[in-house]
């Protein structure tokens, strides 16, 4: 008998603790009512399936999961790689081990052999080689040429590519300058670009799900290839906005950051910029959206077709990222911008 009431009690127990239980389930983060409500209208646009995190004054104020998407759901970030890897190569650079007006000749022999040595550093970084581009269609996507390695693409911009005019002279958007870059740190380093970001950034920030690993058959991509979570970026931007620290710890130095939020392309004509970020300036890896009174950044951002959206607003103090499964079609600038502004007017 004693043995029955305890198997009743221990289920009366079991059935009062399930509501509870499903109410901490259910819990997602940290809430910002207003904006969840307000993130509701763009649930569509955005595929149903996304993470926002914002964090401000040294703490996370928001994040919420959306549908499927969860803050470590690994996807590719396509274009937001690049901020990842302007910040590598300012790595070296902090170290003394690269200099940004450091020319191409000294580390890739091939460079200087065709006429392209002069190229610095500084302009693989922003965009303005001058080499010659293929047009951004998605024919040309579909069609480009497949390398087993980065070595192997990067030679090929050597030797098959012509120059459009003096280097610095044209900034074009694409995936050429940081893929050379990419493989000048290979070079100094001797070791090949996931492992470089994996020892040089991922570990030190903690990014537990953070990849530029080829698939096996194409090499590694340091302008669009990267896997990231967005926990795992929200950190990066946090170590950007906190001049470089991060957990007490100085990844980059303050002088490096603000190298990469300056804007970078000088006079250069403007060949080709991408849609989602016209008439902002470019900095090393990321876009300048608005400056200070003074000049300098104060709102920075870097994104992609491929649905990241991270930004840091300097001037506001805080650092967000909208985290998507799926690709973005350049006419939704304008939603992320009335994200931005719903996210600007709601935190604390």
């Amino acid at each position: 008998m004693r043995n029955l009431m305890n198997t009743v009690s221990t289920l009366l127990l079991v059935i009062l603790f399930i509501p509870a239980f499903s109410q901490v389930k259910k819990q997602k983060g940290i809430d910002i009512p207003a904006i969840t409500d307000g993130l509701q209208r763009y649930k569509k646009d955005l595929g149903n399936d996304f993470v926002v995190i914002v964090h401000k004054d040294g703490k996370e104020v928001y994040r919420q999961e959306f549908g499927e998407m969860k803050v470590m759901s690994q996807e590719p970030i396509g274009a937001a790689s690049q901020w990842l890897t302007a910040a590598l190569l300012m790595t070296f650079v902090d170290e003394g081990k690269l200099a940004l007006d450091d020319k191409l000749g000294d580390y890739l022999p091939i460079y200087q052999s065709y006429s392209k040595g002069y190229i610095t550093l500084r302009q693989c970084l922003a965009h303005t080689t001058s080499i010659e581009a293929d047009p951004p269609t998605f024919r040309t996507v579909l069609k480009k040429k497949k390398f087993g390695t980065l070595e192997e693409e990067v030679n090929s911009f050597a030797k098959d590519r012509n120059m459009m005019g003096k280097q610095g002279t044209q900034f074009y958007y694409g995936n050429m300058g940081p893929n050379i870059a990419g493989r000048v740190a290979e070079v100094v380093s001797k070791r090949n670009f996931d492992r470089l970001m994996r020892e040089r950034i991922a570990r030190p920030l903690g990014l537990r799900r953070t990849s530029f690993a080829g698939d096996g058959l194409t090499g590694e991509n340091p302008s669009s290839g990267a896997l990231s979570t967005s926990e795992d970026y929200i950190k990066f931007l946090v170590m950007l906005q906190n001049k470089g620290m991060y957990n007490g710890k100085q990844i980059l130095s303050e002088q490096a950051v603000a190298e990469m939020m300056k804007m970078q392309t000088g006079t250069a004509k403007i060949t080709y910029t991408s849609p989602l970020s016209q008439g902002n300036s470019y900095g090393l890896g990321c876009w300048i959206q608005e400056k200070d009174n003074a000049g300098n950044a104060a709102l920075v951002n870097c994104p992609g077709i491929s649905g990241t959206w991270p930004w840091i607003n300097l001037a506001k103090g805080y650092s967000a990222i909208v985290f998507t499964k799926g690709e973005m079609p350049d006419q939704k600038r304008v939603m992320f911008e009335e994200i931005r502004t719903l996210i600007e007017q709601n935190i604390p």
